[in-house]
């Protein structure tokens, strides 16, 4: 399958492709993090990496879009993440529909290609919300264990995206398909999206207790890879 973009991350932060969100206020569930752009940089062996720290009695964290520099439409998107340990975590690796600002949320539609949460450490999450479907608990999409901690090394979490079917996988492994049918309401999911990667913290996921968070906590990125896609 032809390779249409990626990001190796061979070199400093393209500030030409990613753009840091910034600030807090809780990001719709009492997230603890403040985002900040000096969270987020690349390692001197080429991963992109994302650390939440205690700043001044203050928990930052990053937070890196694509909006209005890379959109895809359809194709293979994966990346190769290792995530953090330990409660309270909760990176992600998503997209959301490119037209958020003339339509607003969830009428974008968004596609949560992975979260994890530290509280069930061998467990993968994948979601679509859009309209009639969502937010936390109210997404449809699936739970998948591999039966092992995911934070122990890296994994290939992504997505295969056509018209009238999402499938995702992990390490080569698919473990579910959703289509228009399985969900309640429209299907957003024909249009060009953005895509977001993130370290969020606490939150209102159930059972995520950050009260044991340990920090530093690092999100490593080795690649993003969008293959036969429209870009």
């Amino acid at each position: 399958m032809p390779q249409a973009w990626s990001d190796e991350f061979d070199g400093p932060l393209d500030l030409g492709v990613w753009t840091p969100e910034t600030g807090g206020g809780g990001w719709g569930d009492d997230q603890l993090q403040v985002y900040a752009a000096a969270n987020a940089s690349v390692t001197a062996d080429g991963r992109l990496a994302l650390v939440a720290r205690r700043e001044n009695g203050t928990i930052t964290s990053a937070r890196l879009i694509t909006k209005d520099r890379v959109h895809v439409r359809y194709g293979r998107v994966e990346a190769r993440i290792k995530v953090p340990p330990g409660p309270g975590v909760w990176p992600a690796f998503w997209l959301l529909g490119a037209d958020l600002d003339r339509v607003g949320w969830p009428a974008c539609g968004e596609i949560d290609v992975m979260e994890y949460v530290g509280s069930r450490p061998t467990t993968v999450h994948g979601t679509l919300h859009g309209p009639g479907y969502a937010g936390l608990g109210a997404g449809i999409g699936t739970a998948y264990d591999l039966g092992r901690d995911l934070s122990a090394g890296f994994h290939v979490y992504g997505v295969q995206w056509a018209p009238d079917e999402i499938r995702w996988h992990v390490d080569g492994v698919e473990y579910q398909r959703l289509t228009p049918g399985d969900v309640p309401g429209p299907w957003p999911f024909r249009h060009p999206f953005y895509l977001l990667i993130n370290l969020a913290l606490g939150g209102r996921w159930p059972g995520n207790d950050a009260r044991g968070i340990r920090l530093p906590a690092t999100m490593l990125v080795d690649w993003v890879r969008i293959h036969d896609a429209e870009i």
